[in-house]
């Protein structure tokens, strides 16, 4: 596989498991070309073309040339400077690296992280919240989080894999999609009647075991082993955490636990007042679980992964 094979591999499985349906995410990058063939032609200039393909903002190829072969990808669920110089010494040692895969993203990736968050309005919808109300509650969330990404240093581990002549791209919200798709439908399919049950069932999946180990495995936030699952959300793509009012509206919508990879102090106290279990289940586990559930298929091409930075790297090949 080559580096743009890579990249529409993973835009075409995040496509598939996405919590949407393929007609959902059609008309989305349908819209997104509206938008675009409004633009006067020097706003075009400044449109990123990948959103009228790739309707993940959070997913991009960074630097390097889309036709270079893989052979050896190094995979970390945060890449920086320090995960750039290690695939650099790598190389020197005899085990080149091919491309960096990063999960969190960065870069450009990184500053336009908050589009995607557009997601959990259809997936609140999906849930049963009026498609007013889940707009109405999620447009600050997304002005929030956009105002927290600007002050960053966005470009720390472009800048290194560009000095070090190392390709580099990020898969955040197609990993994302993967592990929600995965749970979801793991747990719809065992219908855990209480919440000892459904940590039993996270427990058994190999990152979240492993993860259990480090102490850092599923817990229940909110909630005790004998209370009742009910209806259960898996919520882990997006972007990143939704909006506090959310919790309201899925208890009134007859969503009874929530299985999460964090969670926000702020967050947490809204669904306690709104009597909604909570389940984290870890974030790098998850991440990790995501992350695998794409990986296996570059696996199956003949592209050798190489794990650092926190990824629980598990073959289900």
């Amino acid at each position: 596989m080559n580096i743009k094979e890579i990249y529409d591999y993973f835009i075409e499985t995040g496509m598939k498991n996405d919590p949407r349906t393929a007609g959902e995410v059609k008309a989305f990058l349908a819209r997104e070309k509206e938008k675009y063939d409004e633009l006067k032609e020097d706003e075009k200039k400044e449109y990123d073309l990948e959103a009228l393909t790739n309707p993940y903002s959070d997913t991009r190829i960074l630097h390097g040339d889309p036709a270079q072969p893989v052979e050896r990808a190094m995979v970390g669920i945060d890449i920086d400077a320090g995960e750039v110089m290690l695939a650099d010494r790598l190389g020197e040692k005899g085990k080149k690296v091919d491309l960096i895969i990063a999960h969190h993203p960065s870069g450009k990736a990184l500053s336009g992280l908050h589009e995607v968050m557009h997601l959990q309005e259809d997936i609140l919808v999906k849930y049963g919240v009026p498609v007013n109300i889940a707009e109405s509650i999620m447009e600050p969330r997304i002005k929030e989080v956009k105002q927290l990404l600007m002050p960053m240093n966005h470009n720390r581990a472009l800048d290194a894999a560009k000095l070090l002549g190392i390709p580099l791209m990020c898969a955040h919200t197609v990993a994302d999609n993967q592990v929600v798709h995965f749970l979801q439908e793991l747990l719809d399919g065992e219908k855990p009647r209480i919440l000892g049950d459904l940590l039993k069932i996270l427990k058994a999946i190999p990152e979240y075991a492993e993860a259990t180990k480090y102490k850092a495995g599923p817990e229940i936030m909110l909630g005790s082993e004998n209370r009742s699952a009910g209806k259960i959300l898996v919520d882990m793509t997006g972007g990143t955490g939704g909006s506090d009012k959310a919790f309201e509206n899925l208890s009134r919508a007859g969503v009874s636990t929530i299985v999460g990879m964090h969670i926000s102090d702020k967050n947490r106290k809204k669904a306690e007042e709104n009597h909604v279990n909570v389940v984290i289940a870890g974030h790098i586990a998850s991440d990790s679980l995501g992350m695998n559930l794409l990986l296996d298929g570059l696996e199956k091409k003949g592209v050798e992964v190489i794990s650092c930075s926190g990824m629980i790297r598990n073959s289900r090949v």
